[in-house]
């Protein structure tokens, strides 16, 4: 039997399995958050015509791409570091070669500054699949939890501050300050993924899932697709306008504004670190079924607060709402890495993820007017049904999963 020291010896110690991953989380949720959320809010104050502003959404585009070359990650290992630290490195440092360059932006035309913010964006995209496919090799499913919380917790910090922080400063230290702070971030948030000993836990993520054969594959892995698509679809037609609502209902403009910027990525912080305990306490199932109910309910709430133009209850029911679905998130990514535990870990990461990026798209275009031609009421109450199915088809993909992963230990 072994002793507690060997016990000991062949787990990651909490702060060293961690630390790397909540750093370079916190770099892709800062220099995201500054470059689609906090540059378009400088160049708009700067006189910077809001149909121009609108193409800045393009930035986010690389992010749902990646599936497009994630099997060059998969095949090509950079020389001198290994494989995915390689991949790792190389992202992040042109990162902050292109940030750097577009700290001499601030007077460009916007193609120019669409065009380097886009690549810088398919940079820090890269980073991130690289760091997920690090994931899933490297790190056992047993504490993939508290990764998927690292994950959610470094992402909503590094939004703080790449918005609300670098905007925040802008008066202060004007574009080139805030972009160059933004870079700085980035090398500092690089240096722990150095020391991580990917080459002795490559192979500890467990084997890959097997299945009968290529098409097996490709039937399972298109059906996992579609169901992470369906969810993150229904998730934003149900949760995303809710600001947009409290606007209608007459919610001050600096009321909304507080909820967007401070509340929500702090409740989402909060809320990706309670997840994680909570989701090895009680398991993934539960908290999935958990937060869908109370994401129905606090939806269900919105709804009657628009019927009734009962202020009080919209904000409370958005607050909820980004609560419960804060309970989803760390259980939903964890089910990723182990949907993406196969030969191409980079690849599959990149089909599962950026699905259902682009199946949130749509409804990201279509809501308002849809919000608009129904009225706030109706609209939220048909998002209901359609966030219960999704819900409720990926509860049971999981459970599935999870069944067919427990007969095979046993």
């Amino acid at each position: 039997m072994a002793t507690q020291a060997e016990i000991r010896a062949g787990r990651l110690p909490a702060i060293r399995a961690l630390a790397p991953f909540f750093c370079l989380y916190v770099t892709f949720g800062a220099t995201l958050g500054f470059l689609s959320g906090g540059a378009p809010l400088i160049l708009r104050a700067r006189g910077m015509e809001l149909a121009e502003i609108g193409l800045l959404q393009l930035i986010n585009l690389p992010v749902g791409l990646t599936f497009l070359w994630a099997a060059v990650l998969d095949r090509i290992r950079l020389p001198i570091l290994h494989h995915w630290t390689g991949w790792i490195v190389a992202a992040q440092a042109m990162t902050v070669a292109l940030l750097a360059g577009l700290s001499f932006g601030e007077h460009w035309p916007l193609p120019a500054l669409l065009a380097l913010a886009v690549a810088t964006c398919a940079c820090v995209a890269t980073m991130d699949i690289a760091l997920e496919a690090l994931v899933v090799e490297t790190v056992p499913a047993e504490q993939r939890t508290f990764v998927a919380s690292a994950k959610l917790c470094g992402a909503s910090l590094g939004g703080i501050l790449g918005i609300g922080v670098l905007v925040g400063a802008y008066e202060s230290i004007g574009w080139r300050g805030a972009v160059l702070a933004c870079a700085a971030l980035d090398v500092l948030c690089l240096l722990p993924i150095l020391f991580y000993p990917e080459g002795r836990l490559r192979g500890a993520g467990g084997r890959p899932e097997r299945f009968a054969g290529s098409l097996a594959r490709l039937r399972a892995v298109g059906m996992r697709i579609l169901v992470l698509g369906a969810y993150f679809a229904a998730t934003y037609l149900l949760s995303g306008p809710n600001t947009l609502a409290l606007l209608d209902l007459g919610v001050p403009l600096s009321q909304v504004g507080l909820l967007t910027g401070t509340v929500f990525p702090a409740v989402n912080l909060v809320m990706a670190v309670v997840a994680g305990g909570l989701a090895a306490r009680f398991g993934t199932v539960r908290m999935l079924v958990v937060g869908a109910f109370g994401v129905l309910v606090t939806g269900s709430a919105m709804a009657a607060a628009c019927a009734t133009g009962t202020t009080w209850l919209a904000v409370t029911a958005t607050v909820g709402n980004f609560v419960c679905a804060g309970l989803m998130g760390v259980p939903v990514f964890k089910m990723i890495y182990r949907w993406a535990q196969g030969p191409q870990p980079a690849t599959d990461y990149a089909l599962l993820f950026g699905a259902a990026f682009f199946a949130a798209m749509p409804p990201r275009v279509a809501a308002p007017a849809l919000a608009g031609g129904l009225g706030w009421p109706a609209y939220f109450t048909a998002a209901l049904p359609l966030y219960a199915a999704s819900a409720a088809w990926l509860i049971a993909a999981i459970r599935r999963t999870l069944q067919a992963d427990r007969a095979e230990r046993s």
